[in-house]
């Protein structure tokens, strides 16, 4: 890192801070916060959307999976072939939500259901969007500080720093914007790559036809194969469905249209953008796979894992701290902080939205310019919050880390499931779609206990398909919801509903971490 590079870091973030300051003397409600007023175009939305998903990680994970992990290659463009179809369905589902007026998409589910369904939505996203960003902290500071050589305490603070002060300053307006800049800033740093690696990957294109398939036919029940064709479909689609249309940090995007016709420009916008940005990250996993074939010494000198073997979740870095010029080197981890901060700041944004609009505003109510103030706060108290927990990642087992995210994708079934039942069946009540919500929950742990062979992307299907199943009983049962709470001796106040929920996330993440 040379001094120019240092100041191509420097003017970016100053540029950032400048441009917070000056949106947040346009805010002056909830609504502006947390959705920019309703002003913000289509296209920019979208690109928001897309950027969140293909940050840091993306950037990170992919290349790695693509060029040099064992069993990957090109099969990671699978995955990517859900997005167009699980947008298509948003365009039906979601509207009746947008229509809602709601700023957390999970008051959508009080006025359809009730109170409990709302918070213990609302709540197992708290919990589990906490806890990612703090990981996703540790993550981006710890390849800051390698690729930098600045220290792990140093990268925390700057980085979290500045996009705490960003978001609470900037707001929703404030996110898409940076979103927008790391979108063009990774595009270049990824296309100037490409044009680095063509030569190798040309030369060497035939040394790597094991890493170019990108299809294939399995199942995924009895394999053991998490990555199959299928799985990675039907998985992929209605894990794309829950995580665009039911968590609070991609559908504060969709509520943030203008109207209808908006919202369907960004649903289909981010269907048809996503895949060529993914394409393109999988083409530099490739290539960088063919220029370590030229370069013996490239894998040698990554830095070690735990376990001592290279990281190759660092070989894009390694790369561009290797190769890119004076200044283009800058530019290229200015990419890699924009990349961190979307991902962070839209975290950090909706995690104050779920608790202002679910927990504060819900339970006592305050004049606007006293909630407005205080969404700024808690955006400020959970980037606090994500900051103690990146010190304590370390101190984690991995196992530990490995069980919070598979419970985190247990749960978009039966999230689904709650969405779902609220917009079509909303009779049923509160109890039934409570009921179906555990009981997707528990039938997805019973497949991972039981059925280790099965691929974890079919739990987004099974959790769902059983939901719906467990609360359309429950409703036959009890006759109404409120029975059928009765019938499973689940809880009927609302805080009950919420611990009992938390009391059994908490008991699976201990069952799968006890020896």
């Amino acid at each position: 890192m040379t001094v120019l590079d240092w100041s191509v870091i420097g003017l970016y973030l100053a540029a950032m801070l400048l441009l917070a300051v000056y949106l947040g003397r346009q805010q002056g409600s909830r609504e502006d916060y947390y959705l920019g007023g309703h002003k913000l175009p289509g296209w920019a939305l979208a690109s928001s959307i897309v950027a969140t998903q293909c940050s840091t990680n993306s950037l990170l994970g992919a290349p790695a999976f693509v060029g040099f992990v064992i069993g990957g290659g090109l099969l990671w463009l699978q995955y990517e072939l859900a997005v167009p179809l699980a947008m298509l369905g948003l365009c039906v589902l979601f509207l009746p939500v947008f229509h809602s007026g709601v700023i957390s998409i999970y008051a959508y589910l009080e006025q359809r259901l009730g109170l409990g369904a709302r918070l213990v939505a609302s709540g197992c996203f708290l919990f589990f969007r906490g806890v990612a960003t703090g990981v996703t902290v540790y993550g981006v500071a710890s390849v800051i500080g390698l690729v930098t050589g600045i220290p792990f305490a140093w990268s925390v603070l700057i980085l979290m720093g500045i996009t705490v002060t960003y978001d609470a300053l900037g707001g929703m307006r404030a996110v898409v914007i940076s979103d927008v800049l790391q979108m063009i800033l990774l595009l270049a740093a990824v296309l100037v790559a490409l044009l680095w690696l063509a030569q190798p990957l040309a030369a060497h294109f035939g040394d790597l036809q094991q890493r170019t398939v990108p299809l294939q036919h399995d199942w995924g029940l009895a394999s053991g194969n998490n990555y199959g064709f299928w799985p990675m479909l039907f998985g992929g689609l209605f894990l794309y469905m829950a995580y665009y249309g039911c968590d609070q940090s991609q559908a504060q995007r969709l509520l943030s249209a203008r109207d209808e016709n908006q919202l369907r420009q960004i649903l289909v916008l981010n269907g048809v953008l996503r895949f060529p940005l993914v394409l393109a990250y999988c083409l530099v996993g490739l290539g960088l796979a063919a220029y370590a074939l030229d370069h013996g010494d490239f894998i040698r000198s990554l830095p070690r894992t735990a376990a001592g073997a290279p990281n190759y979740n660092l070989v894009f870095p390694a790369f561009v701290a290797r190769e890119f010029a004076p200044g283009l080197a800058g530019l290229a981890i200015v990419g890699l902080f924009a990349a961190a901060m979307s991902s962070i700041d839209s975290a950090l944004n909706s995690l104050s939205a779920s608790t202002v609009e679910d927990f504060i505003a819900r339970f006592r109510p305050l004049p606007e310019r006293s909630l407005f103030i205080t969404s700024k706060l808690v955006t400020v108290a959970w980037g606090l919050f994500a900051i103690a927990f990146s010190f304590q990642v370390e101190r984690i087992a991995p196992t530990v880390l490995e069980a919070i995210n598979k419970v985190g994708s247990m749960a978009n079934g039966p999230l689904l499931m709650l969405f779902t039942l609220a917009i079509l069946r909303p009779q049923l009540g509160q109890g039934a779609a409570i009921s179906g919500f555990v009981g997707g929950l528990l039938c997805n742990l019973l497949i991972w206990l039981l059925l280790p062979s099965v691929s974890w992307l079919w739990w987004n299907v099974s959790g769902f398909v059983a939901g719906w199943s467990i609360a359309l009983a429950a409703g036959v049962i009890g006759g109404r919801g409120d029975r059928a709470a009765e019938v499973l001796q689940l809880p009927r106040r609302p805080t009950l509903q919420l611990l009992a929920m938390f009391g059994l996330i908490l008991a699976i993440c201990v069952a799968l971490w006890w020896p």
